[in-house]
């Protein structure tokens, strides 16, 4: 399993959900994961019910078996202060520059720096060790940057190649990608089972595939309880109208004479199952597509009511019963 578990997905797919929830399926049986956030929306206090995160590595939840879950909001200019200060010395100084605007103005002008610093922080959690020898973390999450930006977030070698061949930060770009591109690694791409979230997957793995960063698996998220399948669906075509209103009569539904209650339920009940069948078919059509891209793929199923710190925990359990953590 690798230690470092990135999570990416189109927006919309809930892709912050299934970071937390493998976070803390990976924590279980007494282990100890750390959930990094690298967007600054503050989406993992909001699952978790805490207030918002600062820029420190906080234990917001305890995983079944005893496990532990950290969390991290990572701050571009802090990272950045943290970095002046490693390798710099600067100390009260790279806090003056950040009072001058300069450290905004650094990370605005140089997003590839940026992205250096963001997931060099994820990367130094990976490689963290205690004074025994042990990884301070089993391992680490990344809930990292959508779909159509995570090759290019996560390829940072390249980004940083024309700012800096030399130095402090070339080498701390060349320390990052020997870690995302290890089998230390593995970059987990979510989607729902809908035309545009799945095609941008596809095209997603092709980039990551293309820059040689490791790809792990295809979640599908928010899947919808089957109801009826595709015999069930036949068989509601082929039954005659004067068939389904006895039929509904029987249930005790009204009776099945012309005009009766059950006959007036027959044609909104058609239109729902056809409706139904449409969406069965597109369902089924998509995840063909999933298949076909040849990695392992998972479905999490939709929380009708809405997710809350419960539902992670269910989500957790099922991650775990499809062999992922």
């Amino acid at each position: 399993m690798s230690r470092l578990q990135v999570v990416s997905g189109k927006g919309g797919t809930g892709k912050t959900t299934v970071a937390a929830a493998l976070a803390l399926a990976l924590a279980t049986e007494g282990k100890r994961a750390l959930l990094v956030e690298v967007e600054g929306r503050q989406g993992i206090a909001q699952l978790f019910e805490t207030e918002a995160l600062p820029y420190e590595e906080r234990k917001i939840a305890v995983a079944p078996g005893g496990g532990e879950v950290y969390a991290l909001a990572i701050d571009p200019e802090l990272a950045l202060l943290d970095y002046l200060q490693m390798f710099y010395k600067l100390g009260s100084a790279g806090r003056a520059l950040k009072k001058l605007g300069a450290i905004d103005f650094a990370t605005t002008i140089a997003p590839g720096v940026r992205d250096v610093l963001l997931t060099g922080k994820a990367c130094e959690a990976v490689r963290r060790k205690d004074r025994s020898g042990r990884f301070v973390y089993d391992y680490v999450v990344m809930d990292a940057p959508p779909t159509g930006r995570i090759t290019r977030f996560l390829n940072v070698n390249d980004e940083v190649a024309g700012l800096a061949k030399v130095g402090p930060i070339h080498n701390q770009a060349q320390a990052v990608m020997r870690v995302l591109k290890s089998r230390e690694t593995a970059v987990h791409l979510v989607t729902l089972l809908e035309e545009m979230p799945v095609q941008e997957t596809a095209d997603g793995i092709a980039e990551l595939r293309a820059a040689r960063l490791p790809v792990g698996r295809v979640i599908v998220n928010m899947v919808r309880p089957a109801v009826l399948d595709a015999a069930d669906l036949d068989l509601v075509r082929d039954t005659p109208r004067a068939a389904l209103a006895r039929s509904l009569s029987g249930a005790g539904l009204g009776g099945a004479r012309r005009g009766g209650h059950a006959e007036r339920l027959v044609d909104p009940l058609l239109a729902q199952a056809e409706e139904y069948a449409e969406r069965y078919a597109l369902e089924e059509e998509q995840r063909a597509v999933l298949t076909d891209l040849g990695l392992p793929l998972h479905e999490l199923p939709l929380f009708a009511e809405g997710m809350d710190l419960a539902g992670l925990y269910e989500l957790a359990t099922e991650l775990r019963k499809q062999g992922i953590a």
